[in-house]
Formats: C-alpha cells, structure tokens, sequence
C-alpha cells in the first residue's frame, strides 16, 4: 500500500494491525448489490440483525427485486420491514430511492456503474432520505465504486484518538482516508469493515482498551 505524509502512514499502519488481528471481514453481508442497497436504507438506527429480519420477509415474498418493490404498496412495504424499526420512514426512503433507479437506469445496477462516482453520488444525495453515509454505503459496497464510508465507529476511533477534533464534519472525515489511502474498492471496503469490528468488540461508548489493536499504532486514547 503506497501512502504519502504522516496521516497516510498511520492510517496504513493501523490498517495492518486491524487486519492482521481480525482478518478479512468479507463485507458487505448480502446476496446481490440490489440486496446491499435495501440494506443500507435499512439499517439506519438500527442493529443489523433487525436488518436481517426485514429482508427476510421480502425475500419471503419474493420482493427482492427493483421492479416488484416500485410496485409494491408503501403501506404494505412498511409492514414488511417493521422488524428493522422506524419502517414508515424507512418504507418512504426506499420507495424514494427504488423510484430513482427505475427512473434512471430501469433498475439495472449494471448500467449505474457505468457512470462517474461524482456522478452518482450527487444523484443519491438528492434523494429524499439518503444521506453522506447511505449514499456511501451504497457506492462502496453495492456499485463498487472508491468512495469511503464514515460511520459512527469511525468517528468514535477517530476522535478518542486525536485524529479529528469533536467538530469534524463527515465530509472532513472523508477527505482523510481519501486523501491518504489509494482509491481503491477493496482496500476502501476492508478498511470500513476493519473500523466496525474494532468499533464492537473494543471502542464502545465505554471503551474497553485491554487488547486493542490500535494502542500499539495510535496510541492511549484520550476519552
């Protein structure tokens, strides 16, 4: 891995230790792109296991599928994904988000990965209820495209260790592994799913410091 600057050469070190104590994270769990997509809009607040049970009961019913979910009853797609909490909402921002890749692409995943990131990204952002971190996960783990994903767990490593300040927005988050790292999927998509495990099994709300691997690369966190 090629990294330039001091930043760069943390970040690849902690990426290593992360690796080598973890292993591959073979994320995003899914069965097919659209699947990831469903999910990124569904696991907003909440755990993925409740994820899982929604997309269960779409998959029951065979609803999987851009092209039955456009033209699935919002009342009864909210039904669907009850399990996954707050499905009214989460029922409005899938049709939203299902309404736009009909519109532009017939709900063929294929041909959205034929246009530019920038591109896409500012599509998706200009669709009700999805925001910088949807849209990444959507990117990343769903169109294969380099864009990196901040999450709750990033911010909380980040922050505890210095490396951002409380004040640090998600773009400014961004911009740091962007900036450092090379744009690649895999590395971008390892190195996301490296944070969340470090995020749940180490920096909790009550962090839990003993054995983790960033100590030895970032140092004593700093609360």
């Amino acid at each position: 891995m090629k990294l330039h600057g001091p930043q760069a050469r943390v970040l690849g070190r902690l990426y290593q230790a992360l690796l080598q104590v973890f292993g591959p994270q073979h994320w995003w769990p899914g069965e097919t792109a659209f699947e990831v997509m469903v999910g990124a809009v569904l696991t907003q607040n909440t755990n993925w296991k409740n994820v899982e049970r929604a997309i269960d009961n779409l998959k029951e019913h065979d609803l999987l599928d851009p092209h039955a979910l456009h033209r699935l009853d919002e009342e009864k797609l909210a039904r669907l994904v009850q399990p996954s909490g707050f499905y009214n909402v989460k029922a409005r921002r899938l049709k939203a988000l299902i309404d736009w890749l009909i519109e532009t692409a017939d709900g063929d995943l294929t041909r959205l990965r034929r246009r530019s990131l920038k591109r896409l990204r500012r599509e998706l952002l200009a669709v009700p209820g999805i925001g910088p971190e949807t849209a990444d996960s959507i990117l990343l783990y769903a169109l294969e495209k380099p864009a990196f994903v901040v999450d709750a767990y990033t911010r909380r490593v980040l922050l505890r260790h210095g490396l951002i300040d409380a004040g640090a927005t998600y773009a400014e988050t961004k911009a740091l592994f962007e900036s450092s790292l090379p744009r690649e999927v895999s590395l971008l998509n390892e190195y996301h799913a490296l944070l969340v495990e470090l995020g749940k099994r180490h920096c909790q709300p009550r962090p839990r410091c003993r054995d983790c691997p960033a100590r030895a690369v970032l140092g004593e966190p700093l609360r």
